[in-house]
């Protein structure tokens, strides 16, 4: 082990060792939700706790350089590009944009601002919208093409969809071209897609009336309804805009902020009226005052107020960080709580059989929306936050996604209000629950549980899973109900008719029963034909086994490429395999020698579902199978991403490991490699850089 001889802590002291996990778990944490966030449209937590993390990551990195990862989300733009439209690269990158969380952070970051300027300067106040961010290309003033902010560089093309808009202008007005942008220039400017208060609520009470699912707020029904594969869905559902920025400044004559909003304005699109020119703190501060104070009363949701450097000249010359220009920052408003009495506290069964309480409460607007239950995670959380049926509780939304209950008003509870205890059966089976040690969930043990059903089914015709488009909530949800469908293996029971005659629980405006109809049964039974094929891989993942997500599935297939030398493999077998370990181990093993499960398995079998693991003959001499590889850094000269590089060496028949191991052969590292790194080099692991890994794909071999 080579000795330190810097004043920097050594990686492989405890304390250093704690850091580097922490950040790591950090890391791992923010793009799971990130992913969730903008490509499922389905966030787990809320905006208060994503930023929570990030803070914390980037205190971390900045007091441990020795960490950085250029991959790591703290140095790139928050985002995600899906494959469900064309991608779309933008003029200019789209950055994020820092965070003050009070008034006092903002006014540091003016004191900064103004140092570093030399002198105290014009601010521009805008209201931060809660919406969608957008890009508006124009071709000689005609709208030419619309995409979403995706991950800041690369967005969706949603052209279709932004043209049903009817205060995005089509054509450019003259009175905004004129002078301004030249004939034949194209010119890119941003805003926000927003859905008005009033358009969502009436959005919810058509999709509760309908028995759908409704939106947690105004601005997931934005993303959602502009991210609609049929515009004629988005053209109904009342989406406006504001528009607020421009791809570069050089492509008008405006010299500043205030200006440009004038510009776009006189262009003929929607700019938000509320904007103010600030020449001192002070009027910043009562700006932000205002902004709050007047929230509730404003037809869209807002969540803060951005604060910009006013002249473009200043603002070139502060530049930009990694990931947010200097000259901005959004003043981020303290979060919004309300109070209302908790009615009850009922039990959720989910998919993997997890019990969840959830408060159900007197209905109360906040942040956008009426909050009606809100969950409490689990039974230690009710306990710690001693929350009693009946008390007055207060619940925090914030325009987050999930509401929660962050305590009771003690001096405000009733006499009669009763403590709640977790039932010691399901309420959904009857079945005995169990908690295991070291776990705060309990769960129904039970397969046959019909909560868990629904989740099952929804799942395995995710997209992730078996990829059966048309197979959604409302639709399983229908099939139960009508009993057609108890387990997946049901579904490849189903025939036309089954489906066609699916009564929707809906009317007409005659009275007469909604069903499902001979041309939507139609193609979902071609999806749930086509779906056999899909690969043992998505099978696995498709089953629901506990602790097994995509990446996992498919490296089990890998190494037991079919179900039945996976069913014959022990324990200790499948832990040996790189990147399972034990825990996972016990789950698939506990699942496979449950007879319930292993009867649906072989009515999958019987029905034609694929449980082999397709081997695709190599194109390339596997000169590299045996070797285990890891991926750390940026590979700047080839320019490849990690996962093109992995794919290249995997085409060699190398396997590749998201983490370093005694059983990795060689890590490759490129620029600014993080810890990953620093532990090959305490393993003894080989350490190759960019430079060697470009001979292995140049010639099918390691360097000397």
């Amino acid at each position: 082990m080579p000795t330190n001889t810097s004043d920097t802590p050594s990686l492989f002291d405890d304390a250093a060792s704690d850091v580097g996990a922490r950040i790591e778990a950090l890391r791992a944490e923010i793009r799971h939700h990130t992913y969730l966030y903008y490509a499922e449209d389905k966030p787990e937590i809320s905006d208060a706790a994503f930023d929570s993390l990030m803070r914390e990551l980037r205190e971390l990195e900045e007091a441990n350089p020795e960490f950085f990862d250029p991959a790591s989300p703290t140095q790139r733009v928050g985002g995600y590009v899906g494959e469900q439209f064309s991608a779309v690269e933008h003029a200019q990158r789209m950055y994020s944009l820092d965070n003050a969380m009070d008034l006092d952070e903002l006014d540091a970051w003016m004191e900064r601002t103004f140092q570093a300027l030399g002198r105290d300067v014009a601010l521009c106040c805008e209201l931060k919208i809660d919406g969608s961010g957008i890009a508006l290309t124009y071709q000689d003033g005609r709208l030419l093409r619309a995409a979403t902010r995706g991950d800041g560089t690369t967005g969706e093309d949603v052209t279709a969809n932004i043209r049903t808009i009817k205060d995005v202008p089509l054509v450019l007005r003259d009175e905004g071209v004129a002078g301004q942008v030249r004939p034949g220039d194209s010119v890119e400017v941003r805003g926000e897609v927003y859905m008005p208060k009033s358009s969502f609520e009436k959005l919810n009470e058509a999709a509760e009336s309908q028995g759908r699912q409704t939106f947690a707020n105004p601005r997931n029904a934005a993303a959602g309804s502009l991210r609609q594969k049929d515009a004629a869905i988005t053209a109904h559902r009342d989406l406006s805009t504001f528009i607020y920025a421009i791809a570069s400044n050089d492509d008008v004559r405006a010299t500043g902020q205030y200006e440009l909003l004038a510009w776009i304005r006189e262009a003929g699109f929607h700019v938000n009226p509320d904007v103010a020119l600030c020449e001192s703190r002070d009027e910043v501060r009562a700006f932000c005052e205002r902004a709050l104070e007047a929230r509730d009363r404003l037809p869209y949701e807002i969540d803060g107020v951005v604060v910009k450097v006013n002249d473009f000249a200043l603002q070139d010359a502060m530049g930009f960080t990694a990931r947010a220009p200097r000259w901005a920052i959004a003043y981020k408003f303290p979060p919004e709580e309300k109070t209302t009495r908790l009615l009850d506290i009922t039990v959720q069964v989910g998919r993997t059989g997890a019990l969840t309480p959830v408060a159900e409460l007197e209905p109360v607007r906040v942040a956008g929306s009426v909050v009606a239950r809100a969950t409490l995670h689990n039974e230690d959380e009710v306990q710690r936050k001693d929350v009693r049926i009946g008390d007055t509780v207060i619940v925090r939304k914030a325009g987050d996604v999930i509401p929660e209950v962050l305590g009771a008003v003690e001096s405000l509870r009733p006499a009669d209000a009763r403590v709640w205890q977790m039932p010691q059966t399901c309420p959904s089976c009857g079945s005995r629950v169990v908690r295991e040690e070291g776990e705060a969930a309990y769960r129904c043990v039970s397969i046959d549980c019909p909560a868990q059903a629904h989740e099952r089914l929804v799942h395995w015709a995710s997209r992730g899973a078996m990829d059966i488009e048309g197979l959604g909530e409302e639709v399983v949800g229908r099939l139960l109900d009508a009993q057609r469908v108890t387990d997946v293996a049901d579904f490849y029971n189903l025939d036309e008719h089954d489906l066609a005659t699916l009564d929707m629980g809906r009317t007409n405006k005659d009275g007469e029963a909604i069903h499902l109809g001979g041309v939507v049964a139609k193609k979902l039974v071609e999806q749930i034909e086509e779906s056999k094929s899909r690969g043992f891989a998505r099978v696995l993942f498709g089953l629901g086994m506990r602790h097994v997500g995509k990446t996992t599935a498919e490296q089990i297939a890998q190494a037991f490429p079919s179900m039945e030398k996976l069913r014959q493999a022990q324990e200790e077998d499948l832990a040996g395999v790189d990147g399972i370990g034990e825990v996972i181990a016990r789950s698939v093993r506990q699942f496979l020698d449950t007879p319930d499960n292993i009867a649906v398995i072989e009515r999958l079998e019987r029905a034609g579902v694929t449980m082999v693991e397709e081997q695709v003959a190599p194109t390339q001499e596997q000169t590299l199978a045996g070797l285990t590889f890891v991926l750390t850094g940026s590979l700047v000269q080839s320019g490849m991403t990690r996962e093109e590089a992995g794919q290249r060496l995997k085409a060699l028949g190398a396997k590749v490991s998201g983490s370093v191991s005694g059983k990795t052969s060689y890590v490759i590292a490129g620029e600014a490699a993080g810890s990953k790194r620093d532990k090959a080099e305490s393993l003894g692991v080989p350490v190759l850089d960019e430079q060697a890994f470009l001979t292995i794909l140049e010639t099918g071999s390691i360097p000397a």
